[in-house]
């Protein structure tokens, strides 16, 4: 991320504030769903959201994108390394905001043993365009929950994501660096 638009990112990392992302964002060019196939490792860009921390502080990994109608919409590390998929309707979002992520960070052996009841093999999501923000770009759409995650491009290698939530006024914003 050596572009003047990837140092702008870079100077908004860890955290900003939610007009200074979204100012950012809005400047960004949209892309195809087919231009993002494959893995993307993911990281916070904290804005103040309530779920702030807590992605990172219980091992998330990324997203798979294998085609349209096949998304591994939350990727996980485990504790020896391996990354798994997770079903997003097994996660319990309501902890945003109610639970400190360092209290979720320091319990993460106890997120390592509930995993296997929260992987799956199968697909949660799904590739579409939709106009967002006055762009048409590539959206994922969460298969059980009302999530829609819309991209933008930073570069070749690297996306802004802006998480819609329908449980949270304010969207929470994240970055997908290719896995290569």
């Amino acid at each position: 991320m050596t572009t003047a638009v990837g140092d702008r990112l870079a100077a908004l990392e860890p955290a900003c504030s939610l007009d200074e992302a979204l100012a950012l964002y809005d400047e960004l060019p949209g892309l195809a769903p087919a231009e993002i196939r494959g893995t993307w490792r993911g990281r916070e860009l904290r804005t103040g959201h309530p779920m702030d921390g807590l992605l990172e502080a219980t091992g998330w990994y990324g997203k798979r994108f294998d085609d349209d109608d096949a998304v591994h919409p939350l990727l996980f590390s485990t504790s020896s390394g391996d990354v798994v998929s997770v079903d997003p309707r097994k996660v319990p979002m309501g902890i945003a905001g109610r639970v400190p992520p360092t209290l979720v960070a320091r319990s993460r052996f106890a997120v390592d043993l509930l995993r296997p009841a929260l992987r799956t093999k199968k697909p949660r999501a799904r590739l579409r365009e939709v106009r967002h923000r006055g762009v048409v770009t590539a959206a994922m759409v969460y298969d059980h929950l009302p999530i829609i995650d819309v991209f933008r491009r930073v570069d070749e290698d690297t996306l802004l994501g802006l998480m819609d939530l329908r449980a949270y006024p304010q969207p929470y914003l994240f970055v997908l660096a290719r896995d290569l």
